[in-house]
Parts: structure tokens; C-alpha cells; sequence
């Protein structure tokens, strides 16, 4: 009957703690680096003064062009933004946390191989702060967009 009692207290305190784990899940959990869902670039999410989440191209595995000149922004729909250098750019900005959804909502998501910019929100699933899911998507239609998966780098 003790083992019994035992194994059950045992069951209890790690459902407890599993479930806790979930809605301990905090703003600033998403602050570090990501590799895009291709491989081919590092992401630094931080949050700026405004309290808002950015995110920033740190590492590129191909920066330069084939002429071996780094790599710009040539399809921005601002001209005076196609000369800038993709490294170091600002791909994410003025996301907010919403402790209630557990997720990180009314952003927008820059990419630089098309020049287009998107709506989008951001998320973990469940307590595995490994994965972050983003969603982009056009005119505020959170069904008409794609969703991307970021592995953690640290």
C-alpha cells in the first residue's frame, strides 16, 4: 500500500510540474538565436526598449554574392532600402507577448528573397522551448500565410 501511495504522489508531482511548465512559459523565453527553416541564416530575437521583440540576420552561410560583395536587399519595394546589406538586418519587428494565448502576436516578418513584409505571430508548443513556430500571413488572414519552424540554437 506505501509503494502504491508512493508511486502515486510520484505521478502527481510530475504531471503538476509538466502542467506548470506550460503556463510558466514567459515573454522573454523567445529572446536567443534561431536558425531559419532552411539552414541558411542565424536570427537573433531580443527585445527592444519599446518592450517589443525584434529579430535580426547575425549569420548568413552564403553573405556574399557571386561577385563576392555582400549580399543586399535588391527586391525591397523602398529603393533607398535595396542597397542595404542583408547582414545584420532587421527581419522581425514589434512583436508583443500575449501572456493569456502564450504567444507572441501582431508583428511583422521581412523576407529579403522577395521583399515582401507579412503579419505574423510566433509561438512554442507546449513547454519545449527548442522550436518556434512563426505564422505569416497577408491582410490580417491568419489562414492565408505559411508557417515556419526555427530550431534554437542557444
Amino acid at each position: 500500500m506505501g509503494r502504491l501511495l508512493f508511486l502515486g504522489l510520484t505521478l502527481s508531482f510530475f504531471l503538476v510540474s509538466d502542467a506548470l511548465r506550460v503556463d510558466a512559459i514567459e515573454a522573454d523565453d523567445v529572446r536567443g538565436t534561431y536558425w531559419n527553416a532552411e539552414k541558411t541564416a542565424h536570427i537573433r530575437i531580443y527585445r527592444a526598449v519599446n518592450g517589443k521583440y525584434y529579430g535580426k540576420i547575425e549569420w548568413l552561410k552564403e553573405p556574399n554574392d557571386e561577385n563576392g560583395n555582400p549580399k543586399k536587399d535588391p527586391n525591397n519595394p523602398k529603393p533607398e532600402l535595396r542597397d542595404r546589406d542583408r547582414l545584420g538586418m532587421i527581419i522581425m519587428r514589434s512583436f508583443e507577448w500575449d501572456a493569456d494565448e502564450k504567444l507572441w502576436e501582431d508583428g511583422t516578418i521581412y523576407d529579403p528573397n522577395n521583399g515582401k513584409t507579412y503579419d505574423g505571430y510566433m509561438r512554442f508548443e507546449g513547454d519545449d522551448l527548442s522550436t518556434l513556430y512563426l505564422r505569416g500571413y497577408v491582410m490580417g488572414m491568419t489562414w492565408l500565410g505559411r508557417t515556419s519552424e526555427w530550431e534554437r540554437i542557444e
